[in-house]
């Protein structure tokens, strides 16, 4: 791998330009005219403008990025995330470009991507898996007799989804078939395939994950991460590894996540993600994550390996890096995810110019940012600007530290999220680890607090 093109933009171009930077590989990173005086395209060795703004015409177009590939003659195509990072097809039509594609194969892509098939996946190797529909549901299909085998309250989810949509919560059996046609309509705008699936909903859950990496004979884990903070279904806090998780618990999903991975001969990184249910002492696989995630940063914090340059190696032909045994844990780390909102405004997005700005630093202080003073945030793309990742010796010490660095952080021209994560963050709810996926929909002086 001598050249490689980022199909992607923000901190996770940065990133990706960074470690291709360390092994000696050029970097192409894909634009869209208003990316292209951007902070990673500063960063990169080369650009390729592959559409205007809105991403449906850029990041999202598959024959624009394989075009800027062949013409900028690079020999590989890393996704990053979000985008087209899980799209099967895509995958496919890098590969039948002749190019190496960072990441696993289509086929595994086209069967973890589509939650209902991945269900089957992994009952199939041996995985525990919520309860919920056997396959997905279209609108000629009886929804009501999935709903009363698996009882209420449970969710809708869209079999394609992602990233939070084509989602609902049903409570009573009086609302489902009205959920029912409107998660499928999210799904079909969303996604193009108005499929969902149905599984039980628990009310107060932690969201678990298990980091895999694959070369596509032997698969390993580096342990886990709790993302339980969430807001209308996206991760705000993660952190590794989850903390007050039951010893025979957290072995069950590590090898849980390993069979799984082994049974679809899974190539590069990925995630397991699975729902920790403490008053039952359960846990259930929901889907798997056929790509890097955004929290990867934690998992490298107390494991010391680089993700990046494993996907990149492994891409390569090269074997895993490294045995099971390899992999030991280190002291704990935590990851707030920076947007570009307003609190105060019901966190309506705010892009504009960052005009002064000033990071933390210190001992075990880490912060992947797509921004530096002067950098536009455009209105067209997610609003998440950076990710600011702490690391010490343990749970307590390391909680003191993103508190200590988030009161570091200075930004002018737009307003951020800060506020509203340092408010979470010294939660006694988050600190005593009572936290769960909805504990903001039930805390709205959370919210009043952040936007005083």
């Amino acid at each position: 791998m001598k050249r490689l093109l980022i199909a992607n933009r923000g901190e996770i171009a940065a990133r990706i330009i960074r470690a291709a930077r360390e092994m000696g590989i050029e970097s192409v990173l894909a634009v869209s005219d208003v990316d292209a005086d951007s902070y990673p395209a500063q960063l990169a060795d080369e650009l390729a403008l592959v559409g205007p703004a809105p991403a449906t015409q850029s990041y999202l177009n598959p024959e624009a990025l394989i075009r800027a590939a062949k013409e900028r003659g690079v020999d590989a195509v890393h996704p990053g995330y979000g985008f087209l990072s899980e799209r099967a097809s895509f995958a496919q039509a890098v590969l039948e470009a002749g190019l190496t594609w960072v990441g696993p194969s289509p086929e595994a892509i086209e069967l973890m991507g589509n939650k209902a098939a991945a269900r089957a996946a992994a009952r199939a190797a041996g995985v525990p898996i919520m309860i919920g529909s056997d396959g997905g549901l279209g609108p000629s299909d009886d929804v009501c007799a999935a709903a009363e085998r698996i009882g209420f309250p449970l969710l809708i989810k869209a079999s394609a989804g992602g990233g939070g949509r084509g989602i609902r919560v049903v409570r009573e059996p009086e609302a489902l078939l009205g959920e029912f046609k409107t998660a499928g309509a999210e799904a079909l705008a969303a996604f193009g395939d108005a499929t969902v699936y149905l599984e039980r909903f628990i009310d107060h859950a932690r969201h678990i994950e298990v980091q895999i990496l694959g070369d596509g004979t032997d698969v390993i884990h580096l342990f886990d991460r709790d993302c339980s903070v969430q807001r209308r279904q996206q991760k705000l806090i993660e952190e590794a590894p989850a903390p007050n998780l039951p010893d025979h618990l957290r072995k069950l999903m590590l090898d849980a996540a390993v069979q799984l991975g082994r049974s679809c001969g899974y190539m590069g990184a990925g995630t397991v993600e699975f729902l920790y249910d403490e008053a039952r002492d359960q846990v259930s696989f929901i889907e798997m994550n056929t790509r890097l995630q955004v929290e990867h940063p934690v998992t490298e914090m107390v494991t010391g390996v680089d993700l990046v340059r494993e996907q990149l190696r492994i891409a390569s032909g090269e074997l895993l890096g490294y045995a099971q045994d390899d992999i030991v844990l280190s002291g704990h780390a935590i990851e707030v995810r920076l947007c570009a909102e307003d609190p105060a405004a019901g966190f309506m997005p705010s892009p504009g110019t960052v005009e002064r700005l000033v990071w933390p630093g210190g001992p075990g202080v880490r912060v992947d940012s797509g921004v530096v003073a002067g950098s536009t945030v455009q209105p067209y793309y997610d609003s998440m600007i950076a990710k600011l990742v702490v690391w010490d010796s343990n749970r307590e010490d390391a909680v003191q530290r993103a508190l200590r660095a988030l009161d570091e952080v200075q930004i002018d021209g737009i307003r951020t999220t800060v506020p509203f994560l340092r408010k979470v963050l010294a939660d006694a709810a988050f600190t005593r680890v009572e936290h769960h996926t909805k504990m903001l929909e039930h805390r709205p002086d959370l919210f009043e607090l952040a936007a005083r």
